[in-house]
C-alpha cells in the first residue's frame, strides 16, 4: 500500500536516470559483496590455510589466497561509496524539482486557499516536507536496491553453505527467524506514520509562529510582547520535541526488536549445530551468512519507518499539489490586445467559503470613468475589484471587459491590462529600477525614469545612497512607508494598462506628497478606467462615479453632490469621517 502512494512520484527517478542507474548497479555489488563475499571467504578460502594435513602451503600461495580479503572488502568500500554518491545526486536533483513543482502549483492557485493557510505552514510544506519526501525517495532507491540485494545473498550463501553440511533441515533451522522479524516492523511501522504527520504539522505550526514573529517585528517590540513571543515559540518546539521523541521511541526500538529476534534464531541454530556434530569452520561460514542476512532486514525495516515519515509529509504536500486550480486560462481563449476598459458586472455573487461577499451586484463602468467604490468594512468593494483581474472566480453572474467576459482571455492578456496599487505595497529585495520594471519589463531607463518624477518619486530615489541601483531590502524594508507607496504608484504608472485598481494609493504620503500624487493621477487617468477602493473621502474628490456597497449590494451610485443629498448611508459615512478628520 505504501510504495503505490510514491508510484506517481517515481517520475522524479526519470530525470536523474542516469545517476539512479548507476546507483543500483553499484548497489547490486555491494550487497553480492556484502552478503555472500565473507561467508564463502570464511569457508572457501581460510580452511586451506590452515588445513596442515596436506603439508604447508607456499607463501605465494597463502599471499595469493588473503590477498582475496581486502579485494573483496574494496569491492564492497567502492561499491558503497559510489552507490551512496550516487543517490545523494540524484536525491539533490529530485529535491529541487519537487520544491520547484510544489512553488510553481502555488503560483497559480486562487488567492483564497493561499490566504486560508499560514505563510510559514506553507514554507514548511515547500521546504521540511519536501526535504523528507526526498529523503525517502532517495532512500527507496539506494536501500530499495541495495538491501534486497545483500539479503538474498546472505540467504544463498545461508542455503548453500547449510544444504552442503547437513541438508535441508540445517537450512530451515537457519532461516526460520527471518521471516519472524517481520512483524515488528509491520507494527512500528502502523505507530510511526500517524506520528509522523503529527510531527510535521507541528513543525509547520513552529515555522508559522517563525516566520509571523519576524514579520511583526515592530509591533512585538512596540507593545513589548518579547517574553510572550519567546513563550508561545518555547511551547510550540515543546511540543514538537515531544512529538519527534514519539517517533524516535518506536523507530529506534525496530533495531533492538530485531537484533534479539536475530540472535534468538542463531542460538538455535548453534544448538541444533551442536547435536549434529557440524564442524567448526562450517558453523562459522554458515553464522556468518546468517547474520549478514538480519542485517538488510533490519535496514529494510528502517526503510519501512521512513517510508512511513514520507507518506506523512506526501500527505501534508498533496494538500497543495492536488489542489484544483480553478482560475486558469480556458481551452479558446479570447484574443485581446489592449482593452478599453468598459466595466459592466451581471449579477454577480461570490462567497468566502460559507460567507456571501457580493449578493447579485449589478453595475457598468463606462470606459474612462474614475469610479470610487465607498461603503462600511467588509462591504465587499475590494471584493468587487479583485473579481477584475480574476484574483477570485465569481459564484454567479459575469464581469466583462468590452463585452468579453474575463473568464474567456488569456490571464495574462487580461491582466496585462490592469495596473494595481495596494494599501500595503510589496517591493522585492531587489534594485528600486528593478522594483520599477516590474511595472513594465523591457521599459527604458527613460521610462522608468519618468514614471517615478510622475509619481514624486524621482526626488527621493536619487538621494538614496546608490540612486536608483540602491537595494530597497526585504519587502522595501529600507525604505519609509511613504517611499515604497510611491514606488508602487510609479510601477503601476509604468505599465500605462487602460484599467487602474488603486486601493487607498495615497494613505501612506504626507499631505504634501498626497497632493502632488493625486494632481499627477489627474493628468494619468485620463482615457483610463480607475477604480478606487476609498477608505478616506479625501481621496474621491475627483471621482465621476461613485458606487456605494452596504452588505455585499451596490445600494446607490452617482456623484458626490447626489449621493450627499440622496443616500443616508453615505451620508452618514462621510460626516463621520469628516467629524473625525
Amino acid at each position: 500500500m505504501t510504495l503505490r502512494r510514491f508510484r506517481p512520484y517515481f517520475g522524479y527517478l526519470k530525470q536523474v536516470r542516469g545517476p539512479i542507474t548507476k546507483a543500483v548497479v553499484y548497489g547490486l555489488l555491494y550487497g553480492a559483496a556484502t552478503g555472500a563475499g565473507l561467508p564463502l571467504l570464511v569457508n572457501y578460502v581460510f580452511p586451506p590455510i590452515f588445513d596442515r594435513q596436506g603439508g604447508a602451503l607456499p607463501f605465494s600461495t597463502v599471499a595469493l589466497i588473503a590477498a582475496c580479503i581486502p579485494m573483496v572488502f574494496l569491492l564492497r568500500a567502492v561499491s558503497g561509496y559510489l552507490n551512496s554518491y550516487y543517490t545523494q545526486y540524484a536525491g539533490v536533483r529530485i529535491l529541487e524539482s519537487i520544491r520547484v513543482d510544489y512553488f510553481r502549483k502555488l503560483q497559480v492557485l486562487p488567492l483564497s486557499f493561499v490566504q486560508s493557510k499560514r505563510t510559514g505552514d506553507l514554507i514548511s510544506r515547500g521546504l521540511a516536507d519536501t526535504a523528507q519526501l526526498q529523503f525517502t525517495l532517495t532512500q527507496l532507491a539506494n536501500d530499495g536496491i541495495k538491501q534486497p540485494a545483500t539479503l538474498i545473498g546472505a540467504i544463498v550463501a545461508v542455503g548453500w553453505l547449510a544444504y552442503k553440511s547437513q541438508g535441508v533441515a540445517l537450512m530451515l533451522v537457519c532461516l526460520a527467524a527471518v521471516p519472524v522479524v517481520v512483524f515488528p516492523i509491520r507494527f512500528i511501522g502502523k505507530k510511526v506514520i500517524k506520528r509522523a504527520a503529527d510531527m510535521q504539522s507541528r513543525l509547520g505550526h513552529v515555522t508559522a509562529q517563525f516566520t509571523e514573529n519576524l514579520a511583526a517585528a515592530r509591533e512585538v517590540r512596540a507593545f513589548s510582547l518579547e517574553a510572550r513571543e519567546v513563550d508561545r515559540f518555547s511551547q510550540g518546539t515543546a511540543e514538537l520535541v515531544t512529538a519527534q521523541m514519539k517517533i524516535a521511541k518506536y523507530a529506534q526500538a525496530l533495531t533492538p526488536a530485531i537484533e534479539v529476534i536475530s540472535a534468538t534464531g542463531i542460538a538455535f541454530t548453534l544448538l541444533y549445530a551442536y547435536g549434529s556434530g557440524i564442524e567448526l569452520a562450517t558453523f562459522i561460514s554458515i553464522i556468518t551468512a546468517l547474520y549478514g542476512s538480519y542485517d538488510p532486514v533490519k535496514k529494510m525495516g528502517a526503510l519501512n519507518s521512513e517510508l512511513k515519515r514520507g507518506e506523512a509529509s506526501l500527505d501534508r504536500l498533496e494538500v497543495v499539489l492536488h489542489e484544483p486550480v480553478t482560475i486558469a486560462d480556458p481551452a479558446a481563449p479570447v484574443a485581446v490586445s489592449r482593452l478599453r476598459g468598459d466595466l459592466a458586472f451581471e449579477n454577480v455573487s461570490f462567497s468566502y467559503g460559507d460567507n456571501a461577499a457580493l449578493s447579485e451586484v449589478t453595475a457598468r463602468i463606462p470606459a474612462g470613468t474614475v469610479c470610487a467604490l465607498v461603503g462600511p468594512s467588509g462591504a465587499g468593494k475590494t471584493t468587487f475589484a479583485n473579481l477584475v483581474p480574476r484574483f477570485y472566480e465569481v459564484a454567479a453572474g459575469s464581469v466583462t471587459i468590452d463585452g468579453t467576459d474575463v473568464r474567456a482571455m488569456r490571464l495574462a492578456d487580461l491582466r496585462r491590462n490592469i495596473a494595481l496599487v495596494s494599501q500595503e505595497p510589496v517591493l522585492f529585495n531587489d534594485t528600486i529600477f528593478n522594483n520599477l520594471l516590474l511595472g513594465r519589463e523591457g521599459a527604458t531607463r527613460d521610462e522608468v525614469i519618468a514614471a517615478a518624477r510622475a509619481a514624486h518619486a524621482h526626488e527621493f530615489i536619487e538621494k538614496q545612497p546608490h540612486g536608483y541601483d540602491t537595494v530597497v531590502g526585504e519587502r522595501g524594508g529600507l525604505l519609509s512607508g511613504g517611499q515604497k507607496q510611491r514606488l508602487a504608484i510609479a510601477r503601476a504608472f509604468l505599465r500605462n494598462a487602460p484599467i487602474l485598481i488603486l486601493d487607498e494609493a495615497t494613505s501612506a504620503l504626507d499631505s504634501d506628497s498626497e497632493a502632488a500624487v493625486q494632481d499627477a493621477l489627474r493628468h494619468l487617468v485620463v482615457g483610463k478606467t480607475v477604480l478606487i477602493i476609498a477608505h478616506r473621502f479625501s481621496t474621491i474628490r475627483d471621482a465621476s462615479m461613485i458606487l456605494v456597497f452596504d452588505k455585499g449590494r451596490v445600494v446607490a451610485q452617482g456623484d458626490h453632490a447626489a449621493l450627499y443629498a440622496g443616500n443616508a448611508l453615505y451620508k452618514s459615512l462621510y460626516d463621520r469621517q469628516q467629524g473625525s478628520s
